[in-house]
């Protein structure tokens, strides 16, 4: 998976390419958790983004979790099978989502 974080002031954008599973869902934590501080807006853009697994969810649960204290976060840019998976999970009514 490749990750492309981009700092603009307070805000946090962050690109994902390929797959978010149990191997590289520790990478995108990691990232998240050196670069999330003093973030007021944080969006993923999910175009290039292929899979989707319960690790990368629990990622971004927590990302959620952090961003609901400190500012907003945004998902855009998602396919149709991640956006069934986030029906199905209901993650679809705890994120915003373009």
């Amino acid at each position: 998976m490749n990750i492309t974080k981009t700092v603009n002031e307070n805000e946090l954008a962050i690109a994902l390419e390929g797959r978010l599973d149990t191997a590289t869902a520790p990478q995108l934590e990691a990232e998240l958790n050196q670069a999330i501080g003093g973030v007021k807006k944080l969006v993923f853009d999910f175009a290039g983004l292929e899979y989707l697994s319960s690790a990368g969810l629990r990622v971004l649960l927590g990302a959620q979790k952090i961003m609901n204290k400190q500012g907003k976060m945004l998902v855009k840019n998602v396919n149709e099978t991640i956006m069934e998976i986030f029906e199905i999970t209901g993650f679809f009514d705890v994120l915003t989502i373009e």
